[in-house]
């Protein structure tokens, strides 16, 4: 009956207890008013038989129930209807600059580097509600491939559609990469701007070096944050491609530019991460997660209703029902 209702003044139940003592007293008195008469025999008096000096206790339980809706009523229900308005306070653009050279296709990280990597990135977009993300791919040359966009149905569609391809020049272009990605922040007029660069490799390509693209983002005010993705030692990785369009693989030594990108995040204010296999993968982007947090303003707003005038308004018929019977039918007998 009182789901979702709420007493302002609970203290005011205490009151409840005046009925079981209303009932002892009545009781009592009933018994001290009721007279009792002795009779030998009962020939000769007709007796007829009558509910009605048994329902005039109805009277009283009339005057408990009205009691029980007062006291109820003094208690204050009220339901509350909340409702919640959050505002961004403090939005974060985010590139995504993901290395897509044939080395990603490396075997230990599984089922490979690219995959793992789509996977571990898919839950960080879910996870970042409020900002906009863009993504952008590189090789030895780089391309935006979603822009800056809160949709996040697009980014995650986009992620999935990332893949190796033979179209883009080989190689591995690190300063192309993360130049790509400054050019597409350096307008934004968000409070935070950051970079995620990951690749496997080494800059090895491409017109632009890192040193100049760390530069760029840091005239316009943007943190790189670094992943060098592949295990330490040798990892089963593609090396040549078969007529039917298979990849060859073989036992390679794994070489990543830890200086390098640990330089470019620094420069930058960021951080250089590297992921071993698909465990610290999703650590980083936990970590990264949990580093830059955006602001969300959260105002509740409450619609406070009020309960008591039904329960007021069925106590007043009710002693009105008492005074009517009591006045009335059970006027003999009271």
């Amino acid at each position: 009956m009182f789901e979702g209702i709420e007493f302002l003044n609970k203290e005011m139940f205490w009151l409840l207890l005046i009925l079981p003592i209303a009932i002892v007293w009545y009781v009592l008195k009933h018994k001290q008013q009721t007279p009792e008469v002795r009779l030998s025999t009962l020939k000769g008096f007709k007796l007829s038989k009558s509910l009605l000096p048994k329902l005039k206790h109805f009277l009283f339980v009339l005057r408990l129930l009205a009691i029980g809706l007062i006291i109820t009523a003094i208690a204050r229900p009220q339901t509350v209807d909340v409702s919640t308005k959050t505002k961004t306070t403090q939005g974060i653009d985010i590139m995504i600059s993901v290395d897509v050279s044939a080395s990603m296709l490396a075997k230990d990280l599984k089922p490979n580097r690219l995959e793992a990597l789509k996977s571990v990135a898919s839950d960080f977009v879910k996870r970042r509600p409020n900002d906009r993300i863009g993504i952008v791919e590189y090789a030895g040359e780089s391309y935006t491939k979603t822009p800056l966009t809160s949709d996040k149905g697009i980014i995650l569609r986009s992620l999935s559609e990332i893949q190796y391809t033979a179209i883009i020049e080989g190689g591995t272009a690190i300063g192309m990469g993360l130049a790509t990605a400054v050019n597409r922040l350096k307008d934004s007029e968000a409070k935070s701007k950051i970079i995620i660069l990951l690749t496997d490799g080494v800059n090895n390509t491409g017109e632009i070096d890192p040193v100049i693209a760390t530069e760029l983002a840091l005239e316009f005010d943007i943190k790189v944050y670094t992943i060098g993705v592949g295990t330490n030692g040798t990892a089963l990785s593609p090396v040549a491609v078969r007529q039917d369009g298979s990849f060859v693989y073989e036992r390679v030594q794994v070489e990543i530019d830890d200086k390098l990108l640990t330089e470019i995040a620094n420069a930058s204010g960021g951080k250089y991460f590297r992921a071993t296999d698909n465990e610290k993968l999703a650590e980083i982007y936990d970590e990264i997660n949990q580093l830059e947090t955006t602001e969300i303003e959260e105002r509740k707003f409450y619609n406070y209703e009020e309960k008591y005038r039904p329960l007021v308004l069925l106590a007043a018929l009710m002693l009105l029902l008492e005074f009517i019977l009591r006045h009335t039918i059970f006027r003999s007998f009271v």
